[in-house]
């Protein structure tokens, strides 16, 4: 079996291509960032059976992000039989610079020309053969979205693997510098032992100033003389040019790709406006751009809240009456009550109350779907840019943050393709304050309980408080723990599309998928264990201050007393929820439920909270601690158990005062 890499610039269809390829459930985003880390799938193709795997999206194989690292590392140092190399048709002269860097590594190059429908449309006339004479590598013309080509390219894939590459393309970079880098390779072939990577290429990254090579370079032993030669040629190349070498290794590129252009491409001389053009003048305005992003997304909660409200009231009433008559069969059966209680009081009501928000995740991630299948969600970004700048946080921060409001977990990970590690620590560190989906059904417990009326306003300002605090933590951090010069934000706006409806079931599905996966293994887990310290020790009355579970939770009360909800049950449903935060309406569920036999959650918040503490306790579960994934995310992004940590009691800290702060101020001002 041979192993075929995709890799592309990000927006370039890229990952609709490896699902066409492989049949995967894999996510497709229309905006940068989605794919943080390969990802590996099966290409099953008449008798052959081949592993692909989808590198992350990259616009070059410098060493200015993870990404960048991850792709070029496994293009050399694993070797794959084949790279397909994704280029958007429609942006050929900057996806082919990808393709100039592939060529140098003397990687098996089939290029997959994506998006040829579009290039026709902006009458934009692409000669494969000549592309293809003039790259020195097969190009097959493609549309992803449509499967059109697909077959063609596999079918060149397999016989180019078998096969192997064609005679190299030199790129030509002028007699000085090919001198240098002929130099370099032979004192690097001389320390051949030490050095990971191909010399002429290893010689070409040493000249670009590589600082990932020339470490990399720097702990080998035996190598000093390859620095003092680097060090000079890069003293001749820039007496000689008037300027680095870097910068003139970049030109030469570009050169080659403007011939390759010029030979094999014809414009329409006449521009003609697009409509994804048009609507950008008014979505991507600086004065109108953020209040219609705000207008989208109140649309978006409010449609969500009110469509899927219905369906998740039917749910509830349904694991009413299965309560109802699970008990009712388990009495007649002569099951202990014990056991009675556990499945009624625990599983019924505590994983129930969580699985019936399903219906409210899936409308929300349905429309949500639409909105970055449209490609809306890169203008979402782009729009957001400025305000990021003022408060010195880099741009792409707020993509992370966009995939945070999915799960906080891909967030953090999407905060690989930020290239400072400055502005990666504050994006890691932030990202928790983004509400995710796990949090939603909490917030649906209390707005069906208390404001029912306005719930898809309440509903984003939650999201926005979340951001905003998102925003001034980053500021702060930027001006005390992470100090330094913010780089520049550059992001493609891909053209609008018409979603494709298989694209958005599938996000929606897997959002779902994952929602039930997590109550049937994580919350239930939890709640058994909940259940379980109810009813120790053996003879105290269940659900009560005297149980172990009551003890916990009666520890933990007076922290959050001057926030309004220092109940025991609620300081337990917040302990839990740092396991999972939907484990906070599971534990509700559950010790409520037992506490006031059949009654519905919803009466039973009502009884316990008021509108107030009910909007104190959202805030506290919106800021306070990450879940344990997320703060797993953290220790694995950062590699360091203390900024887990620290993430962990910061958040804590300024998700207490907030909620502290509503309770005071509102009573102040006499809400009850």
């Amino acid at each position: 079996m041979s192993t075929i890499a995709l890799v592309g610039n990000p927006n370039c269809g890229k990952t609709t291509l490896f699902n066409a390829l492989t049949g995967s459930r894999q996510h497709v985003g229309n905006w940068p960032g989605v794919t943080v880390e390969k990802k590996v799938g099966k290409l099953k193709y008449k008798d052959n059976e081949e592993e692909i795997v989808d590198l992350p999206g990259t616009y070059s194989l410098g060493a200015y992000s993870e990404d960048e690292v991850v792709a070029r590392n496994f293009i050399i140092k694993d070797n794959p039989d084949v790279v397909i190399n994704v280029v958007d048709a429609t942006n050929i002269e900057r996806n082919l610079y990808l393709t100039t860097q592939l060529l140098e590594m003397n990687a098996n190059v089939v290029v997959a020309l994506n998006m040829v429908d579009e290039a026709k449309n902006r009458k934009i006339e692409i000669d494969i053969d000549k592309l293809s004479a003039e790259l020195g590598v097969p190009v097959i013309a493609t549309v992803a979205t449509k499967k059109q080509g697909i077959e063609e390219l596999i079918s060149k894939v397999l016989e180019y693997g078998k096969k192997g590459r064609n005679a190299r393309v030199e790129i030509a970079y002028g007699s000085e510098i090919e001198k240098e880098i002929s130099n370099l390779k032979a004192s690097l072939e001389e320390s051949a032992a030490s050095i990971e990577y191909p010399a002429q290429w290893t010689a070409i990254k040493l000249l670009e100033n590589d600082s990932y090579i020339l470490n990399n370079i720097k702990e080998k032993g035996n190598v000093q003389k390859v620095l003092d030669k680097l060090s000079h040629s890069v003293k001749r190349l820039t007496e000689s040019l008037g300027y680095e070498p870097e910068m003139a290794i970049v030109d030469k590129r570009y050169e080659f790709i403007g011939e390759v252009v010029q030979k094999s491409i014809k414009r329409s001389e006449k521009y003609e406006e697009t409509l994804s053009d048009k609507i950008d003048r008014f979505v991507t305005n600086k004065f109108l751009g953020i209040p219609i992003f705000a207008f989208i997304m109140f649309c978006l909660y409010q449609a969500t809240f009110v469509v899927g409200q219905f369906f998740a009231d039917t749910l509830e009433e349904w694991f009413g009456v299965l309560g109802e008559k699970a008990g009712e069969a388990m009495a007649n059966s002569g099951a202990s009550e014990m056991l009675t209680s556990f499945v009624t009081d625990g599983l019924i009501n505590g994983v129930g109350s969580v699985i019936v928000f399903l219906p409210i995740i899936m409308v929300m991630y349905l429309l949500i779907g639409v909105l970055e299948d449209s490609g809306y969600m890169a203008r979402a970004a782009y729009v957001m840019d400025r305000l990021m700048r003022a408060l010195g946080l880099h741009g792409k921060t707020f993509v992370s943050m966009i995939i945070g409001g999915g799960c906080n977990v891909p967030g953090i990970m999407a905060t690989r393709t930020l290239e400072s590690k400055k502005d990666r620590m504050i994006a890691i560190l932030i990202n928790p304050f983004v509400s995710c989906g796990a949090r939603l059904p909490i917030y649906l417990v209390f707005i069906g309980a208390f404001f029912s009326a306005k719930g898809g306003l309440v509903l984003i300002s939650l999201y926005v408080i979340g951001i905003i605090v998102a925003l001034i933590a980053g500021k702060v951090l930027s001006k005390t723990l992470f100090k330094g010069e913010s780089s520049y934000f550059i992001m493609e706006l891909p053209p609008y599309r018409v979603p494709s409806v298989k694209n958005v079931l599938m996000l929606m599905w897997e959002k779902a998928g994952a929602f039930l996966k997590k109550a049937g293994t994580i919350i239930f887990a939890v709640v058994t264990l909940l259940w379980f310290l109810s009813v120790i020790p053996f003879g105290v009355e269940q659900y009560s201050e005297a149980s172990v579970l009551g003890k916990i939770g009666g520890i933990i009360a007076p922290i959050f007393k001057p926030a309004g909800f220092g109940t025991w049950q609620a300081g337990v449903a917040l302990f839990a929820g740092i396991i999972a935060k939907e484990s906070v309406v599971a534990t509700l569920g559950m010790v409520y439920a037992g506490v006031e036999e059949g009654a519905a959650l919803t009466a039973a918040i009502q009884g316990a909270f008021t509108p107030l503490t009910a909007m104190a306790f959202m805030i506290m579960t919106l800021l306070y601690t990450p879940c344990a994934a997320a703060l797993g995310a953290i220790r694995r992004e950062t590699n360091s158990h203390k900024w887990a940590i620290f993430s962990a009691v910061y958040t804590f800290i300024i998700g207490w005062v907030a909620a502290v702060l509503v309770y005071q101020v509102g009573r102040l001002i006499g809400f009850q």
